[in-house]
């Protein structure tokens, strides 16, 4: 392992700007392009776009190298991955700068990203010297074992709106294992999202063309999905994206892991302390401006509180701030881009014509979307039947526990689920009730560490668990059966 000098900054642009990364840092086949601040339109920077043909050569070179990389030593890998984690911290700053200006991020949340980062590192460390394997029983006189071995080369395609987090933690423990990477990032956010983990390991030792990170468009991810050489695909995006993905990795026959979207629901009981509730049902639905899979969607609260919970609710996102991250304290930021923010006014304005009372927001200026807070929603009103993706909070009420069940359960997603209730016991067991690949009593829905299995059911994911030791073997490995003897038996032909 060759360490680099660690440098004094890792994203002056000197090194990548216009550039892909194949290893080393290389021109993109299709030109460059702006990366642009979402909460001032300015240029921050230029970046290289990735054609199939990057991706074809990003393969060809990780194919060679990850067969050295999986014949080192695990404690080879574990101090690269170490190397990181502690890079990670070292240069949070920067980092975080990057976050706030490039996803419209607010401080605390780019700040939680380079923690968990760092954590993710930490975690893939400790995989890479785990127990591969387990004794088996056999009828004949015979060693029988299983083994795991790494996949190959694995393909992440990461979305924007948590863009270090979403793809660091397939990219670190898919390395960890003996795999190579390639990493395709949302174009939008490809510095606090690509650049940062290339040159991390670029810093922390990792050799060349075991990491390649190519921001490009469609034709790209196309071709990484596609490519042979690739066995395994960790996507996260929208269910509608999710759906081609896994059509086209199944007419490949790879194993793909699909984190899509959501639609959570929150469940409020009567006996909770209405304004705590309504607290953490604003975090839920409002941070990061509601770019977050598992968003607090829809808020179903018992009918004895439910006005005064809407109250407090709009109160809230009535007096949180919204404007540039970078420029002053702000508990909102911009959404990503023009398409993203009319796509959530056309769901808010649909709910309210469908009549939705609209108890606080519902405007914009710019790419600033005001908090918003929807009462008395019909339960075909847009903002309440589809994932929004905006800060938007839609209440609905209910008159007994049997049917918030009825109703949390009654969706097409199932990503995460919140209840909160007096009786922690209860609310448990009406969690039984609900599908949902997370459940958190007492709290809102967004919640993920680096130690957890992190998945959905239903349109939210095909089942498949990223995170935590054994999750993460099962998904980054193949499984080996292995039999030895002393001798070689003799067989009736």
């Amino acid at each position: 392992m060759t360490v680099l000098n660690e440098p004094a900054t890792l994203l002056n642009g000197s090194a990548w700007t216009s550039h892909v990364f194949l290893g080393e840092w290389t021109p993109g086949s299709g030109g460059d392009y702006a990366v642009v601040e979402p909460a001032t339109g300015k240029e921050l920077a230029r970046l290289g776009s990735a054609t199939p043909g990057d991706v074809g050569r990003a393969t060809a070179r990780a194919v060679d190298a990850q067969r050295a990389w999986a014949a080192a030593g695990y404690q080879e890998r574990a101090a690269v991955l170490r190397r990181a984690g502690a890079l990670w911290e070292e240069h949070a700053a920067e980092i975080e700068e990057w976050i706030v200006r490039e996803a419209g991020s607010v401080p605390p949340k780019a700040a939680l990203e380079v923690r968990t980062a760092a954590q993710e590192c930490y975690e893939a460390a400790a995989l890479a010297s785990h127990p591969v394997g387990e004794v088996l029983r056999s009828e004949q006189p015979r060693l029988s074992y299983s083994q795991r071995v790494p996949a190959g080369v694995v393909g992440v395609i990461a979305p924007f709106n948590f863009p270090l987090i979403l793809a660091i933690r397939s990219v670190a423990p898919a390395l960890a294992l003996g795999n190579a990477v390639v990493l395709k990032p949302d174009p939008r956010t490809a510095v606090c999202g690509g650049v940062a983990i290339a040159r991390i390991f670029e810093a922390a030792g990792l050799p060349a063309g075991l990491l390649s990170v190519l921001p490009g468009g469609a034709d790209a991810g196309e071709a990484l999905i596609t490519d042979p050489a690739v066995r395994i695909i960790a996507f996260t995006g929208s269910t509608r994206a999710g759906r081609a993905v896994a059509r086209l990795a199944g007419e490949h026959l790879k194993r793909v892991h699909l984190e899509l979207g959501g639609n959570s629901a929150l469940i409020v009981m009567a006996d909770v302390d209405v304004a705590r509730a309504a607290s953490a049902g604003a975090f839920g639905s409002f941070t990061h401006q509601g770019q977050i899979c598992m968003a607090t969607g829809r808020h179903l609260v018992d009918r004895r509180i439910a006005d005064d919970y809407v109250a407090a609710l709009a109160e809230r996102a009535n007096r949180l701030p919204v404007g540039d991250p970078s420029g002053g304290q702000v508990a909102l930021g911009p959404i990503i881009d023009v398409r993203q923010r009319d796509n959530v006014h056309r769901l808010v304005t649909a709910s309210v014509d469908a009549g939705a009372r609209l108890a606080a927001g519902g405007t914009y200026e710019d790419l600033f979307y005001r908090p918003t807070v929807l009462a008395d929603v019909p339960l075909e009103a847009p903002a309440y039947a589809e994932e929004v993706f905006g800060p938007v909070a839609p209440v609905v009420a209910f008159d007994t526990a049997d049917e918030a069940v009825a109703l949390a359960a009654d969706s097409e997603y199932g990503l995460s689920l919140g209840i909160l209730s007096g009786d922690g016991l209860k609310a448990l067991e009406l969690a039984g009730r609900i599908p949902s690949g997370a459940v958190h009593i007492n709290d809102q829905t967004v919640s993920d560490e680096a130690v957890i299995p992190f998945g959905g059911t239903g349109l939210s994911g095909n089942g498949s668990r990223m995170g935590g030791i054994a999750h993460n073997l099962e998904a980054y490995t193949e499984t080996r059966w292995v039999t030895a003897q002393s001798e070689l038996p003799e067989y009736p032909y």
